[in-house]
C-alpha cells in the first residue's frame, strides 16, 4: 500500500468560504504512505460493503446536529448546511462505537472546505456549534479531529499544541486530501486512522478506548454538502478459519483479476466460487 503521494502547496484567504485550490507546485515525500496497513483493516475492506439499509443506518443523525445544517430527504446519507457566516457547524453519525473495526467513506469535494475543514470522532457532550470560524473538532477533551486545511490533528487543543498529520510533512509543505477518504474506526486498538487513495496514512489519534464516539465533521462553507457512507465493520472476535482461507486465495488471486471474472475459468464448483466472491456472505447485512 506504499508508494509516493503528491504534496502541494496550498493558499487560503482569511474567511470561511476561501480557497482550497492547490497551486500545481508538487513533490514526492518518501515518508508518507510508507505506512503499513493492519491485516485486520486489509480483510475489511477485501469484502464487499454492506447494503445501503445498513449504511442509512450509520449514516448523518438529523436529530443531532447544528441547526444550520439538514440532512437531505432525498439523500439520507448526505447534508447540506446553510449559508451562514461566521459561523461553525457540527453534525454527528447516528451510531455511536464502542467496539469492532469500522470503516466509512467521507465524500467532501476540496471546493467546499475553506478555511476550516475537520473530520473526526466525538463523544455525545461534544458542541455541534460555534460563533466564528475554527476547527471546532479537537479543541476539547470530547472530540478528535484532523483539520483537512491544515494537515493538523487536534485533540482538547485549548490544552494541547497540534501535530502534523499526515507524518513527515514538511513545515512548508500541505498534503492535498481529495474528495473522499476513508475514515478507519478501530474501538478494539482504541485509534483513529485514514486512508487516501488506498493509502494507509496510520494513525491519528489513539487512547480511545472506553468511550461511545460518533463520526463528525465540522464545517464552515456555505452550501457545502457531505456524504457520509459506511462500508463495513468486524467484531473483536477472532476471524472464522473459513474467512482467513478465503483472504489468503484471494491475495494470491488477486482482487482485480477476481473481479474480471478469473475465476469463471477455473474448473471449480460453484460452491467454492461463490465463496471467494463472498456472494455466500452478501445476504448477511
Amino acid at each position: 500500500m506504499g508508494g509516493n503521494v503528491s504534496r502541494t502547496i496550498r493558499h487560503a484567504t482569511p474567511n470561511g468560504n476561501g480557497s482550497s485550490r492547490p497551486h500545481s507546485c508538487k513533490c514526492k515525500g518518501p515518508n508518507i504512505g510508507e505506512q503499513k496497513m493492519p491485516a485486520r483493516l486489509e480483510m475489511l475492506l477485501d469484502m464487499p460493503p454492506v447494503s445501503r439499509d445498513v449504511q442509512v443506518k450509520h449514516a448523518w443523525n438529523s436529530e443531532d446536529r447544528s441547526l444550520n445544517i439538514f440532512v437531505k430527504e432525498d439523500d439520507k446519507l448526505t447534508f447540506h448546511r446553510h449559508p451562514v457566516a461566521q459561523s461553525t457547524d457540527c453534525i454527528r453519525s447516528k451510531v455511536g462505537y464502542e467496539r469492532g473495526l469500522h470503516v466509512m467513506e467521507l465524500n467532501w469535494s476540496t471546493k467546499q472546505r475553506g478555511t476550516n475543514a475537520v473530520v473526526g470522532v466525538a463523544t455525545a457532550e461534544a458542541p455541534l456549534h460555534s460563533v466564528g470560524y475554527q476547527s471546532l473538532i479537537g479543541n476539547n477533551e470530547h472530540s478528535w479531529g484532523w483539520d483537512l486545511t491544515r494537515n493538523k490533528i487536534y485533540h482538547d487543543s485549548k490544552n494541547q499544541t497540534g501535530e502534523t498529520y499526515p507524518r513527515g510533512l514538511s513545515p512548508e509543505e500541505t498534503f492535498v486530501v481529495p474528495d473522499k477518504l476513508l475514515v478507519v474506526l478501530d474501538m478494539d486498538e482504541g485509534t483513529l486512522s485514514f486512508i487516501v487513495d488506498g493509502q494507509y496514512l496510520g494513525v491519528a489519534h489513539r487512547g480511545l478506548r472506553g468511550h461511545k464516539l460518533f463520526i463528525i465533521v465540522s464545517a464552515v462553507w456555505g452550501h457545502c454538502e457531505i456524504t457520509l457512507k459506511y462500508i463495513n465493520g468486524l467484531d473483536p472476535e477472532p476471524l472464522p478459519l473459513m474467512d482467513l482461507c478465503r483472504r489468503v486465495i484471494r491475495q494470491h488471486v488477486t482482487k482485480t483479476r477476481i473481479e474480471q471474472g478469473y475465476l469463471d475459468k477455473l474448473n471449480l464448483p460453484k460452491s467454492i466460487k461463490d465463496y471467494l466472491q463472498y456472494k455466500d456472505r452478501r445476504a448477511i447485512t
